[in-house]
């Protein structure tokens, strides 16, 4: 699968493609919708499900060097008011905060990011280390492992610095009861 199919079947999904307009729309610094969202939705074209079958939330990065709770709420509290006719849990995060409270809620490291994909970059993953944003009239797609994966239905682990195999054990079970026709690549 290439990038211009992964990113039609991902946008087939309507709550993905109007999250990504509106991102283009308030201009957030660095914003991507990002993971399993996109990957799921692909996932249910190809095995003919409902387009959000088993998407529990909506994943959205940006990065802002402002690292306050008040200013990331804000911009939460922005989203949700703009997005929240579309009736889905819509996780925003800033990815310049994320090393203040993350050691303390995994208990494992995180060295402060730089820009957005850094974050993209750490997911438990590789077939969920993709992003989509709108750039100019077109769009812009991360993904440094590619398409394969997505379109083989395959899980693999990332074993980047934050690599939990509990977390990425539960998270493939999870996928898996959901999508039985995955195949899981063991972390150990």
């Amino acid at each position: 699968m290439g990038r211009d199919r992964f990113l039609a079947l991902a946008l087939n999904n309507p709550v993905n493609a109007a999250i990504v307009e509106e991102l283009h729309r308030l201009a957030l610094p660095d914003a991507w919708l990002v993971a399993g969202c996109l990957v799921q939705t692909v996932w249910n074209v190809i095995t003919q499900r409902a387009i959000d079958h088993g998407i529990s939330d909506y994943d959205v990065f940006y990065f802002d060097p402002d690292t306050s709770w008040e200013a990331e709420d804000a911009v939460i509290r922005d989203v949700h008011a703009q997005l929240g006719h579309l009736g889905a849990k819509v996780e925003i995060r800033n990815q310049a905060r994320v090393h203040l409270w993350y050691p303390d809620k995994h208990g494992l490291p995180y060295p402060p990011l730089m820009r957005s994909t850094d974050g993209i970059d750490r997911f438990l993953t590789e077939n969920t280390q993709v992003g989509v944003r709108r750039a100019g009239d077109g769009y812009e797609v991360y993904a440094p492992h590619g398409f394969d994966d997505v379109a083989a239905l395959i899980v693999r682990p990332n074993r980047a610095l934050n690599f939990s195999v509990a977390n990425y054990a539960a998270k493939a079970a999870r996928w898996k009861a959901l999508w039985p026709e995955i195949t899981v690549i063991a972390a150990e």
